[in-house]
């Protein structure tokens, strides 16, 4: 069932099962925050189980760009088309956010970013990437990463 991210009133709804889900939960609404602010998007999510197309997607990039492979569960996920660009974002149990963004126009931006949720370790399959660090209100401080897909999918 799918479920409207609130920014104004944080919920960790979905995200129970994570060691970090009050973190997990803010930055999951500073997302939802910015498709609101930028596009006037509703930002929703469903359970990763209902959501498998999502998933898959974003296990294929990741597995066919670098060979990665998430090893935390993934708890949540969403796929939407905003203005051109389609997203695919999944959250995961260790307080991992990874999304795919994908310009539907020829030669247009596609890359993988990554974000982890204040409190988590940086996870073994994504120690080869150095991480920036932003400062949020509902997420706290929340370090992020990306690679440009060079591939089609």
């Amino acid at each position: 069932m799918p479920y409207v991210v609130d920014f104004v009133n944080v919920s960790t709804v979905g995200l129970e099962s994570s060691p970090v889900a009050d973190a997990l939960a803010g930055l999951r609404a500073n997302e939802a925050r910015y498709f609101r602010n930028k596009y006037q998007h509703v930002f929703t999510v469903e359970p990763a189980a209902e959501a498998p197309d999502a998933v898959d997607r974003v296990t294929r990039i990741l597995a066919d760009e670098r060979g990665i492979v998430i090893a935390s569960p993934a708890l949540e996920a969403t796929d939407f088309e905003v203005e051109g660009i389609r997203w695919t974002y999944v959250f995961y149990k260790s307080g991992l956010s990874v999304n795919v963004l994908w310009t539907l126009a020829d030669a247009g931006k596609r890359a993988v970013g990554f974000k982890l949720s204040d409190g988590m370790d940086v996870p073994d399959e994504l120690g080869a990437f150095k991480f920036a660090r932003q400062r949020s209100k509902l997420a706290g401080t929340i370090r992020g990463s990306f690679f440009v897909i060079k591939g089609e999918y």
